[in-house]
């Protein structure tokens, strides 16, 4: 009889342990099943003003007297929470490097965007010291003025652990996502133009379809992203270019529809499976050149009668945003149709300010007033971005969130949606960006859920864009915001200093008369880039620089080289 009872204890025993097992296997599915899917809406060169809703929140104006249309984008604002300062880098491939590592661009020597350029890789040169295979050769515009900087140099690959990297490898914000299923749609920019273990599949992403450069035609592109030939790179230590891949065919003619339609159907397919969340991230074309719009909604906007609002008064640019647009009202429609609303997190952002038509070469591009200057800048219409969260039930409806964040937070920010312990994360990869997501519950952050107060920008390049100071080319600039102030430092020798909390539009330049604050923020500033950013990638002193020569009609002077020798 105790035999049995035994017996039957430890029936009982293993029957609970059994249960036990199964209910924490439970546990974990429904854990892992409850995690959102994310989806991150990338667009390229979308300017502060380009979105109704923003442009609403800045001027005051009623919709129907703006020329642009974005009834999606305000929809996911209406149903969403969206920042009102917002920053990206200048640029669009730094801004995509700080959105896949969680780290400042010019940590990474990401300083600017170029278009296909030599590099110590491509050219298969020896690599000298302290320098990256992947850093170019030469970068610079067609300046005629003098110029008293030589531009830096730039990194165009995102570290992957491959042998040409020497011991760096960049945790990818998809290899951090360890649990879910990555996959990649757009325009890439981070690969060192086509470079092999460089691209979306080397950084944890299934690839969809994809280019690896900074612009694509929207008609006849796939003959262009399907080109494995090396023709441009002849010397590149591979066998062929891998640049891009236009994936499965959809039919449609239009770029911005294609890469939409490959995003439905990979939600579709999603659907379907139990068990793995996934993370989209779809990196859109639009609206960077060549602009290129659909020919009846051109003629549709070429005959708007509020043509000309705000400056927004080219009908392709219109249409193309259009487009845009439409793209996320269709994975916004998906969503619902294939029940993945209820539990799917979509974030919207741009990789930098709108090129601005007053400051371009051609007059080509939008109008971000009032704030100043556009893409290139480091002014409030270079680097402030819209950025919008939706999350059904979990984020509040129409709300505006004014504390200053910025694109390195991205990486924390899905990580900690996604469950992820983000700021152990951050520690152990030493990143700078911090989760924004305690500001969706709490926007002005009374419980300082977010800690962050400080931001920094660098671009060490003379450019062809005229500076919105002045009808001359833009100088090597770098910037630094910390609470409420912004120190623009021009590295011609000039400072700008703005309380953007007061003066967003940067109307109001203080630095003639808040010389200590001036000096402090300087400091800073230079302390981090001596401390962060590797000497190469700072602008120098030309040897050959005629100061009689200059246009400017302040002096060159020399703020930075004593940093460099400390």
């Amino acid at each position: 009889m105790k035999h049995l009872k035994i017996m039957g204890l430890c029936f009982l025993l293993t029957l609970a342990i059994g249960c036990k097992s199964k209910m924490e296997e439970k546990s974990k599915e429904m854990e892992t099943t409850s995690r959102p899917n994310i989806i991150l809406i990338l667009a390229d060169d979308y300017g502060i003003m380009d979105s109704q809703a923003y442009a609403h929140k800045f001027s005051g104006a009623n919709r129907s007297e703006m020329f642009y249309e974005t009834p999606n984008i305000d929809r996911l604002v209406q149903e969403g929470t969206a920042f009102s300062q917002a920053y990206a880098n200048q640029l669009c491939s730094p801004t995509r490097a700080s959105i896949m590592t969680g780290k400042y661009a010019s940590r990474l020597g990401f300083t600017t965007a170029m278009p296909p350029r030599e590099t110590y890789y491509n050219q298969n040169l020896p690599v000298p010291d302290r320098y990256y295979a992947h850093d170019v050769l030469e970068h610079k515009d067609n300046i005629l003025i003098e110029q008293a900087l030589n531009n830096a140099t730039s990194n165009s690959a995102v570290p992957t652990g491959n042998s040409y990297d020497k011991g760096r490898d960049e945790l990818s914000i998809a290899e951090a996502l360890k649990d879910y299923h990555s996959a990649f749609i757009g325009k890439w920019h981070i690969g060192g133009f086509g470079a092999q273990g460089y691209q979306p599949a080397d950084q944890g992403f299934e690839p969809l379809a994809w280019f690896d450069a900074g612009g694509s035609v929207y008609y006849d592109w796939k003959k262009s992203w399907d080109n494995k030939t090396k023709i441009r790179f002849p010397k590149m230590p591979q066998e062929h270019s891998e640049i891009g891949d236009s994936g499965q065919e959809t039919g449609e003619e239009y770029l911005t529809d294609d890469l939409t339609v490959q995003a439905l159907n990979y939600i579709d397919t999603r659907s379907k499976l139990k068990g793995q969340p996934f993370f989209l991230y779809f990196s859109h074309f639009a609206i960077h050149s060549p602009y290129q719009g659909k020919e009846n909604e051109v003629a549709y906007f070429e005959n708007k009668p509020t043509k000309g609002w705000n400056g927004h008064k080219d009908p392709v640019y219109a249409s193309m945003i259009k487009s845009l647009d439409r793209s996320v009202g269709e994975i916004l429609k998906k969503l619902e149709e294939t029940g993945l609303d209820e539990n799917t997190l979509v974030i919207f952002m741009s990789d930098n300010g709108g090129i601005d038509s007053k400051i371009t070469p051609k007059g080509e591009g939008t109008d971000n007033s009032p704030f100043l200057g556009g893409k290139a800048c480091v002014t409030e219409g270079g680097i402030r971005v819209p950025l919008v969260f939706r999350w059904k039930g979990k984020v509040k409806e129409g709300q505006w969130v004014d504390v200053p964040v910025d694109c390195t937070d991205i990486y924390p920010t899905i990580l900690e949606a996604s469950g992820y312990n983000s700021k152990a994360i951050v520690q152990t990869n030493k990143l700078d960006g911090e989760s924004i997501l305690p500001l969706l519950s709490d926007p002005e952050n009374i419980k300082k859920g977010y800690g962050k107060e400080t931001h920094f920008w660098h671009y060490p390049f003379n450019v062809i864009y005229n500076s919105p100071y002045e009808p001359y080319a833009l100088t090597p600039h770098s910037a630094i915001r910390d609470g409420d102030y912004k120190l623009i430092f021009d590295w011609y020798g000039r400072f700008h200093l703005y309380n953007i909390k007061e003066d967003p539009f940067e109307k109001n330049d203080l630095a003639s008369t808040k010389t200590v604050l001036r000096e402090a923020l300087f400091k800073k500033l230079m302390d981090w880039l001596k401390t962060n950013v590797e000497q190469r990638y700072w602008p120098t002193a030309n040897p050959d620089y005629n100061p009689e020569n200059e246009v400017r009609k302040i002096p060159f002077r020399d703020l930075f080289t004593h940093y460099k020798e400390q």
